[in-house]
C-alpha cells in the first residue's frame, strides 16, 4: 500500500500512476528482480552531499554513480555518498532507503541521469520496501524539474 505522503502527492498533482507490489526487498537489484522489472528499467534514489548540501540522485538500478563525473557535471568542489544514518530522519512516512525521488516533496534538489531522462516512463520505490510506482517521465520532470546530468556508468 502506498504511503499517504506519496499517494497524496501523486493524487493532488493529478498524476496517473500504476502501483506495483512486490516481495520485501532492499537493494535496487533485489527490488527489480522481485518485481520482475529489468534493472535497466527500475530507478533508484541515492542521497549524496554536493558541497555540503543534501541532493537526491536518480539513476537506473544497473548503473553506478561516478562521483567525479557528477562533481564535474554540477561544477562542485566536493561530492560524496551519504549513509542511511545521515538522512534517516529526513524522509517522514518513508522507510529508510525506500524514498521516492520527489525532491520537491522533501525540499531537496534532484539530479537525474540522462539515461533515466531519455525513458518514457520510470519505476521507483514509493516509500516502502514492497511498493513501487510507475509514472510517465514527463510528469516526473514537470513536477520535480530535476537537473539532468551525465554521471552514471555500468
Amino acid at each position: 500500500m502506498l504511503r499517504p505522503t506519496v499517494k497524496n502527492y501523486l493524487d493532488n498533482n493529478q498524476i496517473e500512476y500504476a502501483q506495483i507490489e512486490h516481495q520485501r526487498a532492499f537493494t535496487a537489484e533485489e527490488v527489480a528482480q522481485t518485481a520482475h522489472i529489468p534493472a535497466r528499467r527500475f530507478c533508484k534514489t541515492v542521497i549524496v552531499a554536493i558541497d555540503g548540501d543534501m541532493v537526491m540522485v536518480v539513476l537506473h538500478a544497473d548503473e553506478r554513480i561516478n562521483l567525479e563525473r557528477l562533481r564535474e557535471s554540477v561544477g562542485a568542489k566536493a561530492v560524496h555518498l551519504l549513509s542511511e544514518a545521515d538522512f534517516e530522519d529526513r524522509f517522514p512516512d518513508c522507510e529508510v532507503g525506500a524514498m521516492p525521488p520527489f525532491g520537491d516533496l522533501f525540499h531537496l534538489p534532484v539530479i537525474v541521469s540522462e539515461s533515466v531522462a531519455s525513458e518514457s516512463t520510470m519505476t521507483f520505490n514509493a516509500g516502502t520496501h514492497t511498493d513501487l510506482v510507475l509514472i510517465p517521465y514527463n510528469d516526473f520532470h514537470r513536477l520535480v524539474n530535476p537537473r539532468v546530468g551525465t554521471f552514471a556508468s555500468h
